[in-house]
């Protein structure tokens, strides 16, 4: 038999046909739904008289515009409250599982998928939001879609897809104390480019990799979106299991052995081949930061924001230059001395329970510097929330000068109150730093959570390694 990637082996088994324009219609096992990208979709099957084709593989909760404190009080911004309210009305009237905005369970979508076990190996999973590549750390085959494409996959149960090329991309090395895959992800993303894996569907491997934790995985599956790519995935391994195994709404007793018999074929064979390799070395690798608007534009915590000057491609020089100008930075400054106003620790990208203990880490018995005008800490979920107070992480962060609060998209994209205003600079854990996406005006630097939580103790970018 031929050897076939993982990606192959998700794509075959979900394809219902391929047809006569290139496309594949393939099959939807799980379908997450906001309040952001779903209310046409809904408007589209009353008009056609249609039904979901299957109630039970969605879960719809609001994570965009939900309120972060204060949430009894409700939703002030009129079009954020008509969207979770319009959400509510069109999961009752379809009947479809909603986790609402009181609900212990409810978070981010790619946050609470995995913490549910909903998101299971070899799945197909889809979202109306670019981040759920988050979900191929199962050896999933998850990807973003759009309005009308929510709206077909609702009734339907099927999307056509035109076939992705493949990636691998092989981590060799151990991880250095203090690295995360946070930072792996945005020195990839520096190195190859926001194009770089367009039209691909990437498989992370190697040595670093195999030795991650799921929530590690998942960033850095999160932010493959950011690199190009449609899809990202990590093969089926003993990290997945542990994981998975107790998770409310995972395969239970023989269910789950018999399901298991599968997901332990979920790699890619030996000998199979991809359409681009690329090695990157772990050992290397320092913590780093974006300068610009684009996560392309990174450095590592030792180097200083570009000249574009000094680039010889025209539309890149132009892009820098508009870059430093909205940023507010001249060539030359030490990333060291980058100085902030905010810091946000949250974000599918960085809200787990893994990402707030490192960042506690950080900031057990230290305080928020006094030029930091605010410092937030937003769990990806409710249930991360409690598990952080049980372990008394709350504590940490408001002893040490951070607002503590609850589970949302938060300052990520800046959709409920939770945004920067003009000119103010933050460290953000967050997976994108263009024009306004925290606020208009708001200047963006991703890292890591360790990272963002030194920054805010240092009130200026620093090598968490010096700590």
């Amino acid at each position: 038999m031929t050897a076939k990637t993982l990606f192959e082996k998700l794509w075959q088994r979900h394809a219902v046909l391929d047809t006569d324009d290139g496309q594949t219609l393939l099959y939807i096992d799980l379908h997450l739904i906001n309040e952001v990208t779903s209310p046409q979709a809904f408007d589209g099957l009353r008009l056609n008289s249609l039904q979901p084709w299957r109630a039970d593989s969605v879960l719809a909760t609001a994570d965009h515009n939900v309120p972060t404190r204060e949430r009894d009080a409700g939703i002030s911004d009129a079009v954020a409250r008509r969207q979770v309210e319009a959400l509510e009305r069109n999961c009752a009237e379809f009947g479809l599982r909603l986790f609402g905005m009181n609900d212990q369970r409810q978070g981010i979508l790619h946050v609470i998928g995995p913490e549910q076990g909903l998101t299971l190996p070899g799945m197909s999973i889809v979202c109306g939001d670019s981040h759920t590549t988050t979900h191929g750390a199962f050896a999933a085959l998850a990807f973003g879609i759009g309005t009308s494409e929510i709206e077909h996959v609702l009734a339907t149960q099927c999307l056509s897809m035109k076939k992705l090329k493949t990636l691998r991309i092989i981590l060799d090395g151990t991880m250095p104390a203090h690295l995360t895959s946070k930072d792996l992800a945005l020195a990839l993303i520096g190195q190859i480019g926001t194009a770089g894996a367009t039209g691909f569907a990437i498989e992370f491997s190697g040595e670093a990799v195999a030795a991650m934790s799921m929530e590690a995985r998942m960033t850095l599956c999160n932010l493959a979106i950011e690199a190009g790519a449609r899809c990202a995935m990590v093969a089926y391994d003993a990290v997945t299991r542990e994981y998975l195994k107790g998770r409310p709404q995972a395969p239970q007793g023989t269910t789950w052995e018999a399901a298991e018999a599968y997901w332990r074929t979920l790699h890619s064979d030996p000998g199979a081949v991809f359409d681009r390799e690329l090695h990157l070395d772990v050992d290397s690798i320092r913590p780093h930061v974006t300068w610009g608007t684009s996560p392309e534009m990174v450095s590592d915590i030792d180097g200083c924001v570009p000249d574009p000057a000094a680039e010889n491609d025209p539309v890149k020089r132009r892009g820098m230059e508009r870059a430093l100008s909205y940023m507010g930075l001249e060539p030359g400054t030490l990333i060291r001395e980058i100085r902030l106003d905010k810091v946000f620790i949250g974000s599918c990208t960085n809200s787990r329970l893994e990402d707030l203990r490192l960042a506690a880490d950080v900031v057990r018995g230290r305080q928020v510097a006094n030029s930091i005008v605010q410092a937030l800490v937003v769990p990806g979920s409710g249930l991360v929330k409690r598990q952080a107070e049980a372990e008394g992480l709350d504590r940490v962060f408001t002893d040490a000068g951070f607002e503590w609060r609850d589970a949302g998209c938060s300052m990520c994209l800046g959709m409920n109150e939770d945004r920067l205003g003009a000119g103010e600079r933050c460290a953000s854990t967050s997976n994108r730093n263009f024009e306004g996406r925290q606020g208009a005006g708001g200047r963006s630097h991703l890292v890591s959570p360790a990272m963002a939580a030194a920054a805010a103790i240092a009130g200026h970018f620093v090598d968490i390694r010096d700590l």
